[in-house]
């Protein structure tokens, strides 16, 4: 019984990482798209600075700057 439920925790837990994963690259590729996300990427001419090409990085980036700002 016990080892049931483990697995049903497990199979839950993965589920919700797919759903996550998927929620996440739905965000990602609408951030990108965006006119904000645009003008900071060229404003910054990040290419020139260190390349970064996992967009992944770029928008994490973008949206810690976006809410440092915000904090202020």
């Amino acid at each position: 019984m016990a080892n049931s439920t483990l697995q049903d925790n497990a199979a839950s837990a993965s589920n919700q990482w797919s759903k996550d994963s998927k929620i996440w690259q739905s965000l990602k590729v609408a951030i990108a798209s965006s006119s904000g996300f645009q003008r900071w990427e060229l404003e910054r001419d990040l290419n020139l600075i260190e390349p970064i090409t996992n967009l992944d990085q770029l928008v994490s980036l973008y949206l810690r700057e976006t809410l440092e700002t915000l904090a202020y």
